[in-house]
């Protein structure tokens, strides 16, 4: 199951009931049929395929959007083929101003000849005839000319037209390699996963399983704990490198899940969340991370930029939002953070949002010793941990209404990490 998966569970649909899914015991876990107990490729060989495969899809993005700025190009004035259509324009309206010259050239000798023949002087007669002459030469000459810089102006034109014709016929097949880089990457990434789901111990996986090692932090700030109906927040993601070494790539998820206080309705459809990336906002999609970094040095954060966006329909809720990081390196080591859970309230259309963090004033409180989820800090980016919750129990900051609410958002990301452990365990 991808982390991003889990997080919609978490802020989801563990809104519901997420007690149920602490009931899902070793024994059930330990059951396999007869294909699953075939040879299957090692953890290690399928993060590696996966990161081989993230990053042919990186390229053929690349290569797509290359193309397109290419594409863009062709029709730039410094373009090499929109230079020569340019020369080759000016040449055609020079040839055709000399044509023009030429042919009325040619006018006037006509009625000097004319005006000679009624006189009585032969030279006159004579000087006219030749005139008339070497201007219709000229002008035939203008006309060769004016023809043949017509011609390069329509080769030039087709030129330009045939160049892009050529690039829109690379971009398509762009588009279609992304396509099929996109669709290996999503089998390689539900290839890994399903195979954690099932993991047995593996001698030839380098480190921890899990990829729970400690060495990314994650924390939300700016995030109100009351937010209007009708309006829009923004806050940020900050995943900080606590390890040693320089992280190759690391993937931030969020979610955002909210039920309504009158009836445990669940409201989530009324929430739209966006990350900016690459200085646009683009929807938080639900079966990906909300964006992705790269090479971050030992000790550095990065931060993602996030905004929230609550319908004026949404009724006085209680909302939530789940935030954790994964990263993986060249080596094939990977880790993931611990879930930073934030609680909210949604208030009716106007009534404004509070200027005191999501975070502060709403840390649940240990209710037990079984599989606790630490939640993130003061939102200032450390990452530290101040408090976790059990796999039962709810926060004693909000009402309790049938697990409704911030609270049932925090205990919902535990109980999808319990069973992803109980899992694990059971086939080890």
């Amino acid at each position: 199951m991808q982390i991003r998966q889990i997080l919609a569970t978490a802020a989801v649909a563990a809104v519901t009931a997420p007690v149920a899914l602490l009931s899902v015991s070793p024994a059930y876990a330990g059951t396999q049929s007869a294909v699953q107990t075939q040879e299957k490729p090692s953890i290690a060989k399928l993060k590696k395929a996966v990161k081989e495969a993230r990053a042919a899809y990186r390229a053929a993005v690349a290569a797509e959007q290359a193309l397109e700025t290419e594409f863009d190009a062709t029709t730039a004035p410094e373009h090499p083929l929109m230079v020569a259509l340019a020369d080759a324009k000016k040449d055609a309206e020079a040839a055709a101003k000399a044509k023009g010259e030429a042919d009325a050239a040619v006018v006037a000798a006509e009625q000097a000849l004319k005006e000679a023949n009624a006189g009585e002087d032969a030279e006159a007669k004579a000087a006219a005839e030749k005139a008339l002459t070497d201007a219709t030469d000229l002008a035939a000459g203008a006309a060769t000319a004016k023809t043949d810089a017509d011609a390069k102006v329509t080769a030039a034109d087709t030129a330009v037209d045939d160049n892009r014709v050529a690039i829109a016929r690379k971009i398509h097949k762009a588009q279609q390699d992304v396509k099929d880089a996109l669709a290996a990457k999503e089998a390689a990434e539900k290839a890994l996963a399903d195979a954690k789901d099932e993991q047995q111990p593996d001698p030839d996986e380098p480190t921890n399983p899990e990829c729970t090692d400690g060495s990314l932090k994650v924390a939300l700030s700016g995030l109100p704990s009351k937010i209007a109906a009708g309006s829009t927040v923004d806050f940020k993601l900050r995943l900080t490198n606590a390890s040693k070494q320089t992280l190759d790539e690391v993937l931030p998820f969020v979610a955002v899940g909210a039920v309504s206080k009158a009836d445990a309705k669940d409201l989530t459809s009324k929430l739209h969340l966006k990350s900016k990336q690459g200085g646009v906002w683009k929807s938080v999609p639900a079966e990906d991370s909300a964006g992705e970094f790269t090479n971050v040095k030992a000790g550095a954060h990065v931060d993602l930029p996030l905004r929230l966006t609550i319908d004026r329909s949404a009724p006085a809720g209680f909302g939530g939002s789940v935030a954790v990081g994964e990263y993986f390196n060249q080596d094939g080591s990977c880790g993931v953070s611990e879930f930073a859970v934030y609680e909210f309230t949604i208030n009716p259309v106007g009534a404004g949002n509070s200027t005191t963090p999501a975070d502060k004033g709403n840390k649940p409180k240990p209710q037990g010793s079984a599989s606790p989820v630490a939640t993130s800090g003061s939102g200032n980016g450390s990452g530290t941990t101040d408090g976790s919750l059990a796999s039962t129990g709810s926060s004693s900051a909000l009402p309790t209404i049938g697990l409704a609410g911030g609270a049932a958002v925090v205990l919902g990301a535990g109980a999808v990490f319990v069973v992803r452990r109980r899992k694990a365990d059971a086939n080890s």
